[in-house]
């Protein structure tokens, strides 16, 4: 394929072709992709030492994962930001500590890599040749914290913002010289492009700035509540690199612990609900479509913006990028029969329109809604997140913090399906 449309470079010290991007996204493993996916990439860890070592909950070094790129894709890089929540109290983030989501000496020291982190190109059409990058998240604070809460039995590191500042590391492996770079992430990582894609910009053109605490300082200046730039509704307006929003209307973990967390459900009223939309009742589904409402309420604002692109789909689900079978699989979710890592695809190399928003549940047939529960009724969450339930971070204000920002590049395109596309089609409402 021949140069793509509209090519063009940034004016810096550094020619780079950045976006950011945001993703939210469901963890379950279904047999259809593990009969697509034949064999699963394994990528060592490499940890980060140095002056800023001290950097997770329990005080241990930064670490992340890279494959590298090969080809025409070997000078170009995605970094994707890992996710799993937030710790909110000394007593919770002390606990975090003791885990692999608080420490890097407790995380296991291999990754699998598959969805937009693939090195297949039937897998991931358009970023398999890049280097690929995951961030380990151990500080419980969406990359973001830098200072240190000690008493007198407890010493914990909030210094999340300090395992960003360790990309100084792959800078030297190759990432001062990308010619494109896209920045993404999942729940709580999703969360992070928006505080950080700025800033990686700034890096790869050569002038590094820091944000007073670390957040948007033109959003700060706009509001006397400065703790309302942590969320994206509030970020977004202010952030200048192109970013892309991928997130369900229905995301499954704002559902089941912000919309109705199991304090405020006591006698389950809503635990068949929770366990299969199916069974919601009429004012369940009222109440699910409110959250919907709402969500896209807060989109209208962005949905004008020219570099900014959407697919919020109607499927309960949460951090659908890392996972294979909802990245781009015979069976992931569609709408306007586009699976995600096609709109994204396009929207980042301008291929075409890139604004999908998906008609209320339950109108989707393609949506997977697999929720597993224990027989208690808990959300089942295994030890690494890459299979059941994948934990995310969601506010109680309109639009979910889960939502990503993405940036923009260049490149010819490899064949993009597997076999003959599907013929999927349902209803959809238009943005833009």
């Amino acid at each position: 394929m021949g140069p793509p449309r509209g090519s063009r470079t940034l004016p810096s010290a550094v020619a780079t072709a950045f976006v950011a991007a945001a993703v939210v996204a469901i963890i379950i493993w279904s047999a259809a992709a593990a009969e697509v996916v034949e064999e699963r990439l394994t990528v060592p860890m490499t940890i980060v030492t140095g002056a800023a070592s001290r950097v997770c909950l329990d005080g241990s070094p930064p670490a992340y994962h890279l494959h590298r790129g090969s080809g025409a894709g070997s000078r170009n890089w995605l970094l994707q930001f890992e996710g799993s929540g937030w710790c909110n109290d000394v007593r919770s983030c002390a606990e975090r500590a003791r885990t692999r989501r608080g420490s890097t000496r407790l995380m296991a020291k291999v990754e699998f890599f598959s969805g937009i982190l693939s090195n297949r190109a039937a897998m991931n059409p358009d970023f398999y040749n890049w280097n690929r990058v995951k961030l380990r998240y151990c500080d419980g604070g969406s990359f973001m914290g830098d200072s240190i809460y000690t008493n007198s039995s407890t010493v914990l590191y909030f210094s999340g913002q300090r395992i960003w500042d360790a990309i100084t590391n792959l800078l030297g492996k190759g990432l001062v010289r990308a010619e494109k770079v896209l920045l993404s992430g999942c729940s709580a990582g999703g969360l992070a492009t928006f505080f950080q894609c700025d800033s990686l910009k700034e890096r790869l053109g050569g002038t590094v700035t820091r944000v007073q605490k670390n957040l948007n300082m033109d959003c700060l200046n706009s509001t006397d509540n400065a703790y309302l730039c942590f969320f994206p509704q509030f970020a977004l307006p202010n952030i200048r690199t192109p970013f892309f929003i991928l997130n369900s209307a229905y995301d499954v973990y704002q559902f089941h612990h912000i919309l109705v967390p199991p304090s405020s459900d006591p006698r389950g009223h809503w635990s068949h609900c929770k366990s299969d939309p199916g069974a919601c009742n009429t004012s369940q589904i009222a109440t699910l479509q409110g959250l919907r409402s709402a969500m896209l309420s807060s989109l209208k604002q962005f949905e004008s913006k020219p570099k900014a692109g959407m697919f919020i789909n109607s499927c309960f689900e949460h951090c659908q990028s890392e996972l294979q079978d909802t990245w781009f699989a015979p069976n992931s979710p569609l709408i306007d029969n586009k699976e995600i890592a096609e709109v994204v695809d396009d929207w980042y190399f301008e291929r075409g329109a890139a604004m999908e928003i998906d008609c209320a549940y339950p109108c989707d047939s393609t949506c997977h809604n697999l929720i597993p529960f224990d027989q208690s009724g808990v959300v089942a969450k295994d030890d690494n997140d890459n299979a059941g339930f994948g934990i995310g971070i969601a506010t109680g204000d309109n639009m979910t913090q889960q939502e990503n920002a993405m940036a923009k590049g260049h490149i010819g395109k490899p064949g993009r399906h597997m076999g003959q596309p599907r013929s999927r089609h349902h209803a959809r409402e238009h943005a833009g």
